[in-house]
């Protein structure tokens, strides 16, 4: 163990905010965390403090290296990063944020992009030959609901453009950290393909594409450069070394946002080898030996964190926040009318719950789609809610809907994944939040008909990730030993007793949003 060598992983999430030591063989040695406000704001802003975050930073780490940590300051190599995704910070010459940092909820930039893509001849909304511009160059098109990067930048542009004038960089969550952390303006391969203006046709050697730039109207001057995801951006600032007890010559790895890096922590980085994500939001993904675009699905194949190659990039708006929005709203709101704060066991609290319930929740039906949705469908005026509910539901009929209301989107999801790929994805590995519960494990496997392989220590699946990632840039490890690196903790297999109850549920829960959709949009439009 004296010669074993450490990276110092960061993961910036939507909620909190988790760092950790990361053997160059995989180990997790020590973890930390801190919670990270959310600002929601009208017309659908959601925004977060960038120097907030990287307060949060220096103080988590700071709590890691004394404690678990200080035995191995000097076995410390790198620093690797990994984010949230489709985020915009827009920062001045000198690295300071010129405003709050637009994250990847917000959908204030949506009549931009219709004017970007429009034209006077449209499929699925986008002009024809935009469309084919798009799709050719990157494996896909902006989102319609604003919520990518390239929103952002353009809604900036419109709303702010004092900022947008001023701004020397935008740089994505990760890249950002990455700034603080070394003082270089950088993006990496995979950070940089929401913003939409990137050659991704080689997924070794993406570049900006002047075309691209030109339909967007985005200076170029104010992108990063760009390298690989495994590229060493430059070694930890010399004053951030010095607080932190680490040797200046630690060199910070580019990383990856948190999609790319759940994939390398959960072990499925071979191609059609699927995992699933829950925590704040969720995401069902695979690498896979092809670029292809779904439009009608808002699902393309994007650069992944391994180099050269891809995977299928998508994501389900809300998964774990809808127990979030459970707590803070209806059974602890801090409106005077509730009973305290909930307990430290919250959570183990409502697996009991829901576990003392038949599987279909006495037929109480929960949509998660408490912030739009963007795949398997993109609309952000969807909204969730409690379906087919009688006097006779209890507490733990609504908590069993709403975990099996989120699996029953996963279905959905997986079926598109299934769709894109022209093959059935037997077992899915099960990381995030989401796969510490037992119960929850169940209920995808019911729901999905598909084994869960639950990730051994689930919640450090993008630290583990992003450890992984700086450890195969140095040349410590390769990919190819990654999924022998991961360890299964336990296997769930779906029970034939219960598919026709989960068969009907989710044939309803498909037919609420077919029959909603349009109630939503008028309501929310």
């Amino acid at each position: 163990m004296a010669e074993e060598r450490y990276i110092l992983a960061i993961d910036l999430g939507t909620s909190a905010l988790k760092v950790a030591l990361v053997s160059t063989g995989g180990r997790v040695l020590g973890l930390e965390t801190e919670a990270v406000g959310l600002q929601l704001l009208p017309d659908g802003g959601a925004e977060q403090d960038p120097q907030a975050w990287w307060a949060a930073v220096r103080r988590t780490v700071g709590r890691l290296l004394d404690g678990a940590g200080a035995p191995h300051r000097d076995q410390v190599v790198a620093v690797g990063c990994t984010a949230q995704w489709s985020g915009t910070v827009a920062v001045d010459r000198h690295g300071g944020p010129l405003t709050n940092a637009i994250i990847w909820m917000d959908s204030r930039g949506a009549a931009e992009i219709r004017r970007v893509t429009g034209g006077p001849v449209r499929v699925s909304g986008y002009g024809v030959d935009k469309l084919w511009r798009w799709i050719r160059k990157t494996g896909g098109i902006p989102g319609a609901s604003g919520k990518d990067s390239l929103a952002h930048m353009l809604f900036l542009k419109r709303a702010l453009p004092e900022v947008y004038a001023a701004t020397h960089k935008f740089l994505e969550p990760k890249d950002y950290l990455n700034l603080c952390l070394t003082g270089q303006f950088a993006a990496s391969y995979d950070s940089i393909a929401l913003h939409w203006v990137t050659d991704n046709r080689d997924a070794a050697r993406v570049r900006y594409d002047e075309e691209l730039l030109a339909l967007t109207g985005i200076d170029p001057a104010k992108l990063p450069d760009l390298v690989p995801a495994t590229a060493v951006v430059g070694r930890l600032r010399a004053e951030v070394a010095a607080e932190w007890g680490l040797s200046p010559e630690v060199q910070v790895v580019a990383g990856s946002p948190d999609l790319h890096s759940a994939a390398v922590g959960s072990g499925a980085t071979r191609d059609f080898e699927a995992h699933l994500y829950v925590g704040t939001s969720s995401w069902l993904t695979c690498h896979v030996p092809f670029k292809k675009t779904d439009l009608l699905r808002n699902m393309a194949t994007l650069p992944s964190a391994i180099p050269g190659r891809y995977f299928i990039a998508n994501e389900q708006e809300t998964a774990g926040a809808c127990l979030t929005f459970l707590r803070d709203n209806l059974f602890f709101p801090d409106d005077g009318l509730g009973s305290g704060a909930p307990p430290a066991n919250f959570y183990a609290a409502l697996d009991e719950c829901a576990a003392a319930v038949a599987p279909g929740a006495g037929g109480v039906i929960f949509t998660p789609w408490l912030y739009g949705e963007r795949t398997p469908v993109e609309d952000h005026t969807i909204r969730g809610g409690f379906h087919n509910m009688s006097l006779r539901a209890t507490r733990a009929h609504l908590v069993r809907a709403v975990l099996e209301g989120v699996a029953c989107n996963g279905r959905w999801l997986l079926e598109a994944v299934e769709g894109f790929t022209g093959r059935r994805l037997e077992s899915l590995r099960f990381i995030g939040g989401g796969a510490r519960s037992e119960v929850w494990c169940q209920i995808y496997a019911d729901v999905l008909n598909r084994r869960i392989e639950q990730v051994r220590d689930p919640v450090e699946a993008n630290v583990r990730g992003a450890g992984l990632i700086a450890a195969a840039g140095l040349g410590y490890i390769s990919f190819e030993q990654v999924p022998g690196i991961v360890e299964v903790a336990r296997t769930f297999a779906p029970r034939p007793e219960y598919r026709g109850v989960y068969d009907r549920m989710y044939g309803a829960f498909r037919a609420l949003y077919r029959s909603h959709r349009a109630i939503c949009a008028g309501l929310n439009g």
